[in-house]
């Protein structure tokens, strides 16, 4: 039989197999969340969780929005459990654009930015009132 003329094979019998489970998204880190407010007149953003391509733009947008708006804007990292090169990106972006002030950094995100070399180009402090007002 030529190629063009076999069709799909059509199933004849029951076979009694259960279906596949579906399978769980390859990203399953835990969400991220934001808080912001003023203090010493710079913007504080406090961001908490993991930070990665798919849950970036929320804090993103922020930094954005506030290094428009303010002089300084600090980022509270202590709450970060999970951060990779999209969030470096977005530090080094905010850098750029205005003064960054990044606190106490989890150990993690800490880590990542020794091996980058990124943390020779952003300004981290102990606390937000330290960032505030050096």
């Amino acid at each position: 039989m030529p190629w063009d003329q076999v069709g799909m094979p059509a199933l004849t019998r029951d076979t009694g197999a259960k279906p596949l489970p579906q399978q769980a998204p390859a990203h399953t880190r835990p969400g991220a969340g934001l808080s912001q407010y003023e203090r010493h007149g710079a913007w504080v953003v406090v961001a908490r969780g993991a930070y990665d391509m798919d849950s970036i733009t929320p804090l993103a947008d922020a930094l954005s929005s506030a290094v428009g708006r303010y002089p300084k804007v600090i980022l509270d990292a202590s709450g970060i459990t999970f951060a990779d090169s999209t969030l470096l990106n977005v530090l080094i972006l905010t850098h750029r654009t205005g003064t960054l002030r990044v606190v106490a950094p989890s150990l993690q995100l800490q880590r990542l930015c020794e091996i980058t070399g990124v943390d020779s180009l952003l300004q981290m402090r102990a606390s937000v009132d330290d960032a505030a007002v050096s």
